[in-house]
């Protein structure tokens, strides 16, 4: 979808109980709960329901979007709590934003596939530290398409890490409908 879509969409709040008023990832949650609070980085953040909940949880959060009304809504409901967020407007497809080396005790790209994304965010994590990921899949009878992976398609993208959660299936999350592969994924500690 191309960014213009999206600020329409965020600026219209015709998906508000998705892009708004949605809980975070319950994924990310029961992760980020088994960890010491630290870095996190939040790519293709939307509104920035991840970002404000690992934030209101003591992480550093940085958040990153194509979209400036997205970022500028997440800018806002972070304000309004009291809360910091470091958030940037970059388009990832276009590399806008550089994922710097080692730097991350968190990584989370949720409900977003670039696949050529997920080894400088790989690149990210630190040693021993976490990346999670979830992406729709095709459904019986289609193919893999660029929003969607085949089934058994995500975790070879993570091969050599520590896989500590792999799914596949229908979503745990009320604002997602579409099947979807979950991983979460420790970076060896010695990469």
């Amino acid at each position: 979808m191309e960014i213009n879509h999206w600020d329409r969409r965020y600026r219209s709040g015709e998906r508000a109980a998705e892009d708004l008023d949605a809980a975070p990832t319950p994924l990310l949650v029961e992760t980020a709960r088994k960890l010491v609070p630290g870095k996190a980085l939040d790519l293709a953040c939307g509104t920035g329901r991840n970002a404000l909940w690992l934030a209101g949880q003591g992480w550093r959060v940085t958040a990153v979007d194509g979209s400036p009304v997205a970022i500028e809504t997440l800018r806002s409901r972070a304000s309004e709590r009291g809360m910091i967020v470091n958030t940037r407007v970059a388009d990832l497809e276009k590399f806008e934003y550089k994922i710097e080396p080692s730097s991350w005790d968190l990584i989370a790209i949720c409900y977003y596939l670039q696949r050529d994304l997920f080894q400088p965010a790989k690149e990210g994590v630190g040693p021993s530290r976490i990346l999670v990921s979830i992406v729709h899949i095709t459904e019986p009878g289609e193919e893999p398409t660029g929003h969607r992976l085949r089934h058994g398609e995500l975790e070879r993208y993570f091969q050599g890490w520590e896989i500590l959660h792999r799914r596949e299936g229908r979503p745990n999350d009320t604002a997602h409908q579409r099947s979807v592969a979950e991983i979460v994924a420790r970076r060896p500690s010695g990469s």
